[in-house]
């Protein structure tokens, strides 16, 4: 077998392969042997046709993309490692010569990792940022603590206002006509959580218990239904009940309820601790990707829209698998934004680029800097992760290597060894 690989853009080429006629005629063998399997010709059992009699009666050329398919996924391979490329994208393929007797020619248009030319990447300068806790963060998180453990108490009188927990009936008109999906009985709404579309919880503030209003909105231009988008419409909202949170008392009684300390000021103590130690993490983290940043600044690369899309792939996964977490899914989700999968994508689109260029730049710095990654590495992150599932690191060790994952371990691994070499080499501004 011959390869050839050619540029025709930065990151775009063409590899062209060709195989020798005997690869073909093997390959035309196991073919005929798997397709005879599920021909039927009278006078002979099924797998038991002859050969010469199966080409008679179907052709030989019948076999040759079966023959083909046996014959790609291998040569392409051999062919990606004799030239070296590296392919982040399935290949679009040519077949240009294929037959018994003949050798067996194809062209692949790929598109490989893109070439990375670092910048400055050592010694580069980001803030400090300060991992000291004030008083003003210390109250926040008690209040915040104190909306969680509110009780909620009917209100008989009075009107809704901002941050009421409300039940209302509700049915929306477009022109007088009432349309699909716009209407709910004793439907329990939190004011200010902007669940329902600009304008309309507003307008709910300020009524009174059994009290009927229209309110007036319009629809936001890129609404998921194309029929309501941009239109201006009119519900018909009857309040029924109002709930209102009811804080418990910031003192010595809140402190024994929400932790182990039996005074406020003991808790308050022990708040201070943990914000601290919080934020210090955030600060490292903060400071990690201030430089990772610099970094993949500094350096010149193109990136092939491929990568930007897998990324987007995986964000949008991730971004499903928390709402599913919270109940909901990605349907529910677009309904309630009144966006739709190719507005959320282009939404994605600058962290994905972020994402790709960063990492694209680490894996050039930790070939720069020859930074490896051993096997006890390897197994130390095995048994991290057998922690976190429950199950042990040699079991989790097997489904790695089964399913080829344990190469995309090292790989991240060797991500982070970049991220605090450049940590490592920063310096403090």
């Amino acid at each position: 077998m011959t390869a050839k690989w050619e540029k025709i853009e930065k990151n775009l080429g063409v590899l062209e392969v060709e195989v020798d006629a005997e690869q073909v005629v093997i390959a035309l063998d196991k073919a005929f042997r798997k397709v005879v399997q599920k021909v039927n010709v009278p006078g002979f059992r099924k797998g038991k046709v002859p050969r010469t009699i199966f080409e008679a009666r179907f052709g030989i050329e019948s076999l040759y993309q079966d023959a083909i398919d046996i014959l790609l996924p291998e040569a392409y391979t051999k062919a990606v490692e004799e030239t070296g490329i590296d392919p982040i994208d399935r290949p679009d393929v040519d077949v240009e010569q294929f037959g018994k007797g003949k050798s067996f020619k194809f062209k692949a248009k790929v598109t490989v990792r893109p070439e990375v030319k670092l910048g400055e990447y050592k010694g580069l300068e980001v803030p400090v940022e300060s991992a000291e806790v004030t008083d003003e963060e210390i109250n926040g998180e008690l209040e915040r603590l104190q909306q969680r453990h509110a009780e909620l108490v009917v209100v008989d009188e009075g009107t809704a206002q901002m941050g009421d927990f409300t039940s209302i009936d509700f049915e929306g008109f477009l022109d007088g006509v009432p349309f699909e999906g716009g209407k709910g009985e004793r439907y329990s709404l939190e004011l200010g959580s902007n669940s329902f579309i600009p304008g309309f919880e507003d307008q709910v503030v300020g009524l009174n218990i059994a009290e009927e209003k229209d309110i007036n909105v319009t629809f936001p231009e890129n609404y998921q239904a194309e029929n309501l988008a941009g239109k201006a419409v009119v519900f018909k909202v009857k309040l029924h009940e109002i709930k209102r949170k009811n804080l418990p008392a910031l003192d010595d009684e809140f402190a024994k309820d929400v932790s182990e300390f039996d005074t406020l000021d003991e808790y308050k103590a022990d708040l201070k601790t943990k914000l601290g130690e919080r934020k210090e993490k955030d600060a490292q983290t903060a400071r990690e990707t201030a430089i990772v940043d610099k970094a993949a600044e500094a350096a010149e690369l193109e990136i092939p829209q491929v990568m930007v899309d897998n990324e987007i792939g995986h964000m949008l996964k991730d971004f499903e698998n928390r709402l599913r977490q919270q109940g909901m899914n990605l349907d529910l989700y677009y309904q309630f934004s009144g966006q739709d999968e190719a507005a959320l994508k282009a939404q994605m689109q600058g962290d994905a680029e972020k994402r790709v260029r960063s990492n694209l730049v680490l894996e050039e710095i930790a070939k720069a800097e020859n930074l490896e990654v051993s096997n006890e590495e390897i197994g130390e992150e095995l048994e991290s992760l057998a922690k976190v599932y429950n199950r042990s690191a040699e079991e989790l060790r097997g489904i790695f290597e089964s399913n080829g994952y344990l190469e995309n371990l090292s790989a991240d691994l060797k991500v982070r060894k970049a991220v605090k070499f450049l940590v490592d080499n920063s310096k403090s501004a």
